[in-house]
């Protein structure tokens, strides 16, 4: 028969490995009940784990494009606003103007509501949302449109060159007077309109792009989401307004006047229709943009199941587990310092 020593050292050796290992599996199960998932995937899954990580990164990617599209929605309806608010403008300014060719309106008060719709149209052009120009195309960190109305704005500079240049004075000059019907219609036609509806508009009026902001609103589509200061609309309403500002600040006759604003008046009905479709179409998208982000979050509730499916654990059994292995070792802190006041003196004693 043979007699098996144990020592107090060996007994508190074994209790404190059986401590380190229990903490080692609270510390997973109070990870698996905070996240819901199993503490160790690839130990869990197997050879299905490359399948889970697919899942997850394709989760997060369309995660990513509904944050996006977010922000796109957000740009669109601030995109409505605005044209809303230049149509309103454009209104006004067509009921002043058609009041004037009927001579029930002052040539002052002409003058002062187009110089304000040029304002109104360079503020609202100009305006930015989330430090973005929101008119600017992809030229998004930059003013747009240049204010007619500033010292030494170049598009003021470009259209008073071309006023000399056509007539061989300028607008204040007493021969400005003698400016005939027809003189006026050639000089809008061939120096006036290239400057806003030709190449001369980028650069001495605008700095944005034709190019606008395209977004990618799902996995497999994406959509254009910005409008251009550059769109005709735009440029119609800016040259009726900078043509009436112009032409009522200076000494020209009141014939010339005239045959401005028939044109102008022709111009802003024609920029009313261009910005409704314009408002239109930004609607369209607008309703594409929501239709995708509804379509993908029902795809990111389909993987989100499949991940919990994969991956999920059940929480009531994690929260047992987890107070099962707490008692376990606070029941081992406790027997091991009962075994540290374990002596030789004390048990001959």
């Amino acid at each position: 028969m043979k007699a098996t020593f144990v020592s107090t050292a060996a007994v508190s050796d074994a209790m404190r490995y059986s401590i380190l290992r229990a903490q080692s599996q609270l510390t997973k199960a109070q990870k698996e009940v905070s996240t819901g998932h199993v503490a160790d995937i690839g130990l869990a899954l197997g050879s299905r784990t490359g399948q889970s990580v697919s899942f997850e990164r394709d989760l997060e990617r369309m995660k990513g494009i509904i944050d996006s599209n977010g922000l796109v929605s957000a740009r669109l309806k601030s995109t409505q606003d605005s044209l809303t608010q230049i149509s309103s403008t454009a209104q006004n300014f067509l009921s002043t103007l058609t009041t004037s060719v009927s001579g029930d309106a002052s040539p002052s008060l002409t003058l002062t509501d187009a110089k304000g719709t040029l304002q109104s149209l360079t503020a609202i052009l100009n305006s930015s949302y989330n430090g973005e120009h929101i008119f600017a195309g992809i030229n998004t960190d930059v003013k747009p449109l240049n204010d007619f109305t500033a010292t030494g704005s170049p598009n003021k500079a470009a259209f008073d060159a071309g006023f000399l240049s056509f007539f061989g004075f300028t607008k204040n000059a007493p021969a400005a007077a003698n400016i005939t019907a027809a003189q006026m219609t050639n000089f809008m036609t061939t120096v006036v309109e290239p400057q806003f509806l030709g190449a001369g508009w980028q650069g001495a009026w605008s700095n944005a792009t034709d190019e606008g902001i395209t977004s990618r609103i799902a996995l497999n589509e994406t959509v254009q989401t910005s409008v251009s200061a550059n769109d005709d609309s735009m440029r119609k309403l800016a040259m009726a307004a900078a043509m009436v500002a112009d032409m009522f600040d200076s000494n020209v006759s009141d014939i010339a006047r005239k045959t401005v604003l028939t044109r102008a008046v022709g111009l802003v009905g024609e920029s009313m229709s261009d910005i409704a479709n314009l408002s239109s179409t930004t609607g369209i998208v607008e309703n594409r943009v929501k239709n995708a982000s509804d379509r993908i979050n029902m795809q990111v509730d389909l993987f989100q199941r499949n991940i919990t499916q994969m991956q999920g654990v059940d929480p009531y059994e994690a929260s047992t587990r987890v107070s099962t292995l707490l008692q376990q070792i606070e029941t081992s802190y406790a027997l091991t310092a009962r075994i540290q006041q374990l002596s030789l003196v004390k048990y001959l004693t």
